[in-house]
């Protein structure tokens, strides 16, 4: 059986083709039932995010690429030539080593997330709830899922952060440790600050404060976080309370000073306070970073992080792969086994049958037998076949450790008139 996978993702197209490929969640299901009932699949997952859409197959097909475009092009409606420059394909060991590095991460767009582990996992279930898994699937991305937790057990290719707001996740817990219960300011209220205030708050910054110029918008992101309003003209007076803060103002002047500082330190009794300066211009005066227990990150600083971080990613990704391509060979062979065990127990259970009936036919001329002739005869008998039928199975075992045994398989059904 060939495992065949066609897709498309980020580096291919651009999200305007990806999109008109994308399966909507509710469509999953009967899509893979379709999939299923194309000539020669025999069981099928399609993975779709919004950075791929992958068509997995187990199919008697040595080249599924046409079937694949075909089922595209007719379930998302989209004409083949519109969308064959952009597909991949990919067969048998490169479709499994490929199918690995997707669930690792290795193939995403920021390499490391998360995320792609569930939605593969969440593909896996729609295909299972479809029925259109079986053996060979099933073992595939059921090794898939322990690759990828493997990959991140013995790596540290997802802990690093590689985007601003889960940089600045990072380094406030390099300052305070724990942020449980920290309180976070926002000045501003641009989508950055957002995103670094969500994953902040995600981490345990349980008080989320809000002061904007305009009156609207902190409210529209106060609710975000059931978070508090400050009035925008004194909001210097709540810092001392503050443990966090993070500005993306429009302002084209510094609203934070080391005059503002000061006094703040000292209500603090010299607390740590961490301040991240999101905004270009700048919002805080980098003289603010001299002060004792001031932590100041601009933009270009947390850029400097995210680069950094990234790197050592990339710098994981390498062991990653090793990791990979010795689970692809130990997939590979699990496969061979399993195509070498329906010929191996036929060929035993036809030998036992030669054996025991050929004992049967010289059982009278032998007269009376006491157990002990008779578990001699029987282990004589057992150990000559156990001889004859070592030869083929080795030889089929040694063909599939090398690459394809399905040859040698052939011709020891043939040698041995093994039923189909």
């Amino acid at each position: 059986m060939n495992v065949h996978i066609t897709g498309i993702n980020h580096r291919t197209a651009p999200v305007e083709v990806r999109e008109r490929l994308a399966f909507p969640s509710s469509q999953v299901e009967p899509a893979v039932q379709r999939l299923v009932a194309q000539d020669g699949v025999t069981e099928g997952v399609i993975l779709s995010t919004c950075n791929r859409v992958e068509v997995i197959v187990s199919c008697d097909q040595t080249d599924a690429v046409a079937t694949m475009e075909r089922f595209l092009e007719e379930a998302r409606q989209v004409p083949r030539d519109q969308i064959a420059p952009h597909l991949y394909h990919h067969h048998g060991r490169d479709a499994i080593r490929h199918l690995f590095r997707v669930a690792s991460s290795l193939d995403s767009m920021v390499v490391g997330e998360p995320q792609i582990l569930g939605q593969l996992k969440d593909a896996y279930s729609a295909a299972k709830s479809a029925g259109t898994v079986n053996s060979v699937l099933d073992g595939l991305m059921t090794r898939a899922f322990s690759v990828a937790k493997r990959v991140r057990t013995e790596t540290e290719i997802g802990q690093s952060a590689v985007s601003v707001s889960y940089a600045a996740v990072e380094l406030a817990r390099e300052i305070f440790g724990k942020l449980d219960g920290r309180t976070v300011l926002l000045i501003g209220a641009g989508k950055m600050s957002e995103l670094a205030a969500r994953h902040l708050h995600r981490a345990g910054a349980t008080k989320i404060l809000v002061t904007n110029r305009t009156r609207e918008r902190a409210d529209q992101m106060a609710a975000i976080f059931q978070g508090t309003v400050v009035p925008y003209e004194s909001f210097l007076g709540s810092l001392a309370s503050v443990d966090i803060i993070i500005t993306s103002s429009g302002a084209p002047h510094y609203i934070l000073t080391r005059d503002n500082m000061k006094p703040v330190l000292h209500q603090r009794r010299n607390k740590p306070i961490f301040l991240i300066d999101i905004a270009v211009p700048r919002n805080v005066d980098p003289e603010v970073n001299k002060l004792d227990n001031v932590f100041l990150y601009d933009i270009d600083d947390m850029g400097k992080v995210v680069e950094q971080n990234r790197q050592n990613r990339m710098d994981e990704a390498g062991e990653a792969e090793r990791i990979i391509d010795e689970e692809v060979d130990k997939m590979l062979m699990r496969m061979r086994e399993r195509e070498l065990t329906p010929t191996i127990v036929s060929l035993q259970e036809q030998l036992e049958q030669i054996r025991t009936a050929e004992i049967e036919r010289v059982k009278n001329k032998l007269g009376a037998l006491t157990p002990q002739q008779q578990e001699a005869i029987d282990a004589l008998t057992k150990g000559i076949l156990a001889k004859i039928a070592h030869g083929p199975i080795t030889e089929m075992r040694k063909q599939a450790s090398h690459g394809e045994p399905s040859h040698v398989i052939g011709l020891v059904r043939r040698l041995f008139r093994l039923p189909d």
